[in-house]
């Protein structure tokens, strides 16, 4: 490809992506692009920028544009998709003016089981998904991450903060901010893989096992934190972490 520009989130497969981008191609040709939104939380961000910086990669931060998108925030099912489509967009306008032909992003194969409407995005704008392309999968990206010594190989899955959001509760900037400082907050108690889930009035939380006796023993400060965060109720989901939870009520699969 002699030079990509890669979309980069700082997660376990864009950072193996762009890792081997740099060993394979050199750094000198190969930019990271970093997205920087509210339906990502600020530490993502951070940690993405920080990611870039370790690796000694060439990145550009730019603020994307989904939340001026009414069929985004309209929130139906093919939300993923027009965000998708507009961050292609921006990156393409960054590769022009930076003289490169080919952008890569970090989909596995492991994606292809599931719901994702932004992959049609990827197709339909010549996005080339090389780790898909090998054939490999979450698990496997993980042990070569470890064997590259990458330290995001053990870091939990993360999707964007929309995907809180039930399909058809229009978006807001109120909304994320206030599901991902709920998350922070529960973090700083020391859990690992969390989800608020938005229900209006109710937050849902959603948390591994293993940490399920940290949110009981921190019971009383996380409903306090969140209440004063502005939900009414604060519940724990008893069926615990898992992808997809806000579709149960509907048909398909989910990206979250």
């Amino acid at each position: 490809m002699d030079k990509v520009i890669a979309a980069f989130s700082g997660g376990v497969d864009s950072t193996f992506l762009l890792k081997v981008c740099m060993d394979v191609l050199g750094r000198e040709n190969v930019l990271a692009f970093i997205g920087s939104s509210p339906v990502h939380p600020e530490r993502e961000t951070r940690e993405a920028i920080n990611m870039a910086g370790q690796l000694g990669a060439e990145y550009v931060v730019v603020t994307t544009s989904e939340m001026e998108n009414t069929d985004f925030t309209s929130n139906t099912r093919e939300r993923c998709y027009y965000c998708k489509s507009g961050l292609i967009d921006q990156i393409q306008e960054v590769a022009q003016s930076r003289g490169f032909i080919n952008i890569v992003e970090g989909s596995n194969v492991d994606d292809e089981s599931d719901f994702r409407p932004g992959s049609r995005a990827v197709a339909e704008k010549g996005i080339m998904s090389p780790l898909r392309a090998a054939g490999l999968t979450k698990q496997e990206i993980r042990a070569l991450s470890r064997m590259l010594n990458l330290p995001t190989y053990s870091k939990p899955s993360f999707a964007c903060l929309a995907s809180r959001v039930p399909y058809g509760t229009i978006i807001t900037t109120e909304i994320l901010k206030r599901i991902e400082l709920s998350e922070e907050f529960l973090k700083g108690l020391g859990t690992r893989q969390v989800r608020v889930r938005y229900h209006g009035k109710v937050a849902r939380i959603e948390i591994d096992n293993e940490d399920l006796d940290t949110i009981i023993g921190h019971r009383a400060e996380i409903s306090e934190r969140l209440t004063a965060l502005g939900f009414t109720y604060v519940t724990l989901d008893l069926r615990g972490y898992r992808t997809g939870s806000l579709n149960e009520a509907s048909s398909g699969s989910s990206e979250v």
